[in-house]
This record gives structure tokens, sequence and C-alpha cells, in this order.
């Protein structure tokens, strides 16, 4: 396969605080509104007064009651919006999925592991959970239900893992693994994710508020039938900073992707908190002074961890449909994330 063939972006869906679907997605986007409200502490158990969450969002409302029996609420945001893509842009059986995730259904995994300390019989755990209990389990759903027996993986570099699952779908297109690919990322906002990032948030990030969702991406080589494209994946760079340099790191990780600053139509940042979250914004302002900044999409739907850059990479797409002067410009994406020193950078032409 010739380096020089672009994957291309085709559709999108998005199930996110803003509501389920793509419209409400982009519509708070551009309105800029905060999807983030408060919550009731009582019924979801956790520290937090207010999250971003997926508004009426109920697996057995939105999916129907067939097949959902043990399914948990990561796995059934990851399935609702593969359904939206699907409905839009039908895959085959040769479509591949690729699907970022932190751990998987963190509240499934404890819930079992509970069962399995506290039970009478340590065996007597819901067997209609367990494959949720795995970190693939979401991908296999979402694949299973479609009808897509393509390459099918599980992808986790913390915040930039939309962009992981991105550049792993483009390596499948180009060794010619697949032809199609649906790729995102999805969080779940549940107690045992609650605690957990309740626990080991540092001093920069003890504000965050957490949200959930799921963006999904149709993606392929460049297409023969007249099929619209919305954006072309010119460049994708990853790379972990270790030596609390984020500036550098952000620096080098923007460069490498960068194209000519006056063809850059937007910039759009993470949003991550501290030291990592200033040096993404020096970066792009040294890349692209002109362009036009993008609001990090965090602080209006809330931190949704590893679907944070899928989101990102939505709100480009979204924003652009509304903007005349984007078409044929290009738009660059920073991720970054102080837990774990994960750094990325995109570059699309529109």
């Amino acid at each position: 396969m010739d380096d020089a063939v672009r994957p291309v972006v085709t559709a999108w869906s998005a199930f996110s605080p803003f509501g389920m679907g793509r419209e409400a997605f982009a519509a708070g986007v551009a309105e800029g509104r905060s999807a983030v409200a408060g919550i009731d502490r009582e019924r979801w158990g956790t520290p937090d007064d207010r999250a971003g969450l997926v508004p009426g969002f109920e697996i057995r409302r939105v999916l129907g009651g067939k097949g959902v029996r043990g399914m948990d609420r990561l796995a059934g945001l990851a399935v609702a919006t593969v359904r939206g893509l699907h409905e839009e842009r039908p895959g085959d059986e040769a479509t591949a999925l690729v699907l970022g995730t932190t751990t998987g259904g963190a509240q499934t995994m404890m819930d079992i592991t509970r069962t399995a300390l506290t039970a009478p019989l340590p065996y007597r755990i819901d067997a209609a959970a367990i494959p949720y209990g795995v970190m693939n389990g979401a991908a296999g759903q979402c694949a299973i239900r479609h009808g897509y027996r393509g390459p099918n993986a599980t992808i986790a570099s913390g915040r930039p893992t939309g962009l992981a699952a991105l550049n792993y779908a483009r390596r499948l297109l180009l060794t010619g693994r697949a032809r199609n690919v649906v790729c995102g990322a999805v969080e779940e906002y549940s107690r045992a994710r609650s605690w957990l990032e309740f626990h080991s948030r540092d001093g920069d990030a003890a504000g965050t508020v957490p949200g959930e969702g799921c963006a999904m991406f149709a993606v392929g080589l460049p297409p023969r039938d007249g099929t619209p494209v919305l954006a072309e994946v010119l460049a994708l760079d990853f790379r972990v900073c270790v030596d609390g340099d984020w500036d550098a790191a952000l620096d080098r990780s923007v460069r490498e992707v960068a194209a000519d600053p006056a063809d850059v139509w937007a910039t759009c940042a993470s949003g991550a908190a501290g030291p990592a979250g200033r040096a993404e914004l020096a970066a792009l302002e040294q890349a692209a002074p002109a362009a036009t900044r993008l609001a990090p999409v965090a602080e209006l739907i809330g931190e949704t961890g590893a679907a944070s850059a899928a989101f990102q990479l939505a709100a480009v797409l979204a924003l652009a449909e509304r903007s005349p002067d984007a078409a044929g410009r290009t738009a660059v994406i920073t991720s970054a994330d102080p837990s774990c020193g994960m750094v990325a950078a995109a570059l699309l032409r529109i």
C-alpha cells in the first residue's frame, strides 16, 4: 500500500452530555454551552456534586430489552453510538472495529470481584455480566451486534486514546488488513470510576469535573464512489513525557505534524490540567498563531478520560461543517495526560 494514500473520515456519531446523537453534540459545541450539571449523589454513590452525564441514557430504553442482560453502561454507550454511525454509513462483514477505553467497565470488574469474594459460593456471579468484565467486552459487543467480522481491537493510551485508536485504524487500512474501520473511544460514569479518579487526582486536577460518552468515526481509504469526505488524516504523532518537560514534549509533537501556519484553520487543545495544558496552548500558539482556537471540549462536557481526544475530533468535524472557511484547510489537535505522560498530536485536512 502506498504510504501517500491517506485515510479519510466519512461519518461520525456521538453520545455525549449534550444528548444522544451527532446533532446534539454538534449543536452543543457550536453554542459553547456547558453540559455539566448537578447529580443525585445518593443514586450514584459518588463523591461528585456535578458531572457531565448523557441525559436520559438507560440501556433498555435506548437499545431495547433483547441481548442487553448484564450489559454495563460503558458497553451500552459504545453499542448505541456505533448503531448511530452504522445507520448513516453501514458497514459489512469485513469492517474492522477499534475502540478506545481506560480499563473497560470498571464498575463491572469491581462488582464481579466483590461478588466472588463475598458471595456464599464464589461462582455465584451473574454469567451475563462476565463478558463485560474484560477490557474488550464492549468492542466485541459492538462488532457482534452490527455484523463486523474484521479485526477487532481495544486501545488504552490515557486521554489521547481516541487519537491512538485512529492511528490503529490507519495502520489496518494502510497494511491492507481492512477496507473500512469504525473507530473511536468510550468512557462511562460510574461509582467505581468516580472513586478511582477522586483518589488519584493531584493538585492541578483537584477541581476536575468527570464526564462520560462515546464518539465513533467511519474511517477508510479515499472513496471512489462519490462518498463525501469530512476530513483527511494527514499525520499523527505520539510520545511520552518522562522528565516532566511538557513544553518540550508538546512542542516536538506539534512540530512533527505541523503544516504551513497560514493553512491551519483551527487548533484544538485537550485542556489538560496544570503544566501539560499550558504546554499544549503554547505549542499550538507557536505553530499556528493566527488559527481559530477551539474551546477545550472538557470544559463543556467534563473530563471524559479515554474518550476526550475522540470528542475533540468530533468537535473539529462538527464546527468545520458550520464554517465555510474551513474547507480545504487543516486543523491541529493535541492531547496530553498528566497522569501517565502520554502526548499526541494530529493534523487533519478538512
